[in-house]
């Protein structure tokens, strides 16, 4: 048993300030805005995107959620694109940056 004069010296939990996100979640949202507007080649996006590490599967997760495309235009080279669901994702933190700036 804890003594009486023991407690009063306890300080009382403290509550987090800032609620930790998935670190992939924002790679995936780095990518998506690295990719931009227009589409880039998939051989520079998987150059500078690829990873070895199973934890970060950054490019994985944004095909899988859907968050970009491969189009091969004309018989060329397969292009990535963000897709609407991806322009959709990147609202919460184009508006949060903007309520910054």
């Amino acid at each position: 048993m804890i003594p009486a004069a023991a407690l009063q010296y306890e300080r009382p939990l403290r509550q987090p300030t800032t609620v930790m996100t998935d670190p992939v979640d924002a790679l995936v949202l780095d990518l998506l805005e690295w990719i931009g507007p227009s589409p880039r080649p998939y051989a520079e996006v998987i150059d500078v995107w690829r990873t070895s590490c199973p934890r970060l599967p950054v490019w994985e997760e944004a095909n899988v959620r859907g968050y970009v495309a491969h189009d091969r235009p004309d018989g060329g080279p397969v292009m990535i694109s963000v897709t609407a669901s991806g322009v959709a994702a990147l609202a919460p933190r184009r508006a949060a940056l903007e309520r910054r700036g």
